[in-house]
């Protein structure tokens, strides 16, 4: 029985992390450019959450199949993980880092920071059910949204550490929206990608 189970022991490791993830960073209410405060440490976390996450999403499957215990169920339960810890958290860290800085940094930037959020976990969530649907697992159709999420948890982290430098300015803001736009182009795309 544990053996069966074990590469979903690892999927819901990944979700708990990502769970971790976003509810640390709804946490850091009290951070801004104008009065920082210990909030921004908690953003530095949730990015770390999130690489964990990376970590165990990336084993899974590769121990499912060396098992031989792979499943229709571990297959749905690691693209619902996926969604949560590569999809929202890290849309959310990048929400959270722009709203504390939109105000000050760009017209209608807050505005422009919910939606382009909220562009990224849909883009995702789309980028997974196609997957799921599709007849060969060998290939990718657009970026996978562990790739578009771990990139996007990098810039994560070094906006996080220009925030705490107190480095982060408009070109941070506005390269990671850029770059969660991209990414969300990138994961409903055509693009045919082989899976290693």
């Amino acid at each position: 029985m544990l053996r069966k189970n074990l590469p979903n022991l690892l999927t819901i490791i990944n979700l708990t992390f990502g769970m971790l993830a976003i509810l640390v960073v709804a946490s850091a209410d009290h951070a801004n450019l104008v009065s920082r405060g210990n909030d921004v440490n908690l953003i530095y976390y949730s990015c770390l959450f999130v690489m964990i996450a990376a970590l165990t999403d990336r084993f899974d499957g590769k121990l499912a199949r060396h098992l031989g215990v792979a499943s229709d169920l571990g297959k749905q339960l690691d693209s619902l993980s996926d969604l949560v810890s590569f999809g929202v958290a890290p849309a959310l860290i990048a929400w959270k880092l722009n709203h504390m800085s939109a105000f000050l940094l760009l017209p209608l930037g807050e505005p422009l920071a919910y939606a382009i959020a909220v562009i990224f976990p849909v883009a995702g969530a789309i980028r997974l059910a196609k997957y799921n649907l599709q007849s060969d697992p060998s290939v990718f159709r657009g970026i996978p949204i562990t790739l578009a999420g771990s990139i996007l948890t990098l810039l994560n982290l070094f906006n996080t550490f220009m925030f705490l430098k107190d480095r982060f300015t408009r070109v941070n803001m506005i390269s990671g929206m850029i770059l969660m736009v991209v990414l969300s182009l990138l994961m409903v795309s055509k693009i045919p990608i082989r899976k290693i």
